[in-house]
C-alpha cells in the first residue's frame, strides 16, 4: 500500500483533552515516525508536533478525528513523496 509521510500541528489549548489526544495518537502508533510536544505556560495551551508515514486516508482519519475533540486543533502538511 501507498504511504506518504505528513506532519500534523496540533494545539491543545484545553489540557482535560490530552488523555482523550494521547489515546487516539496511541491508536496510530504503528505509523507515527516521532513526536515532539511543547508546553506553552505562558499562554496555557500545548503545541504538538506528529511526524507520521501511513497511507492517504489513514493520515486524514487521524487528523479528522484529532479535529473533532473538543479543545484541540489541527492541521496536516503533506510530503510530495509516495512510497
Amino acid at each position: 500500500m501507498e504511504t506518504r509521510v505528513a506532519v500534523l500541528g496540533i494545539i491543545v489549548e484545553d489540557v482535560d483533552a490530552v488523555e482523550l489526544l494521547n489515546a487516539v495518537l496511541h491508536d496510530y502508533g504503528p505509523y507515527i515516525i516521532g513526536r515532539m510536544g511543547i508546553p506553552y505556560r505562558e499562554k496555557g495551551i500545548y503545541v504538538i508536533s506528529i511526524a507520521i508515514d501511513a497511507p492517504q486516508d489513514t493520515i486524514s482519519t487521524l487528523s479528522g478525528k484529532i479535529g473533532k475533540i473538543a479543545g484541540v486543533s489541527v492541521k496536516t502538511a503533506y510530503s510530495n513523496v509516495i512510497s
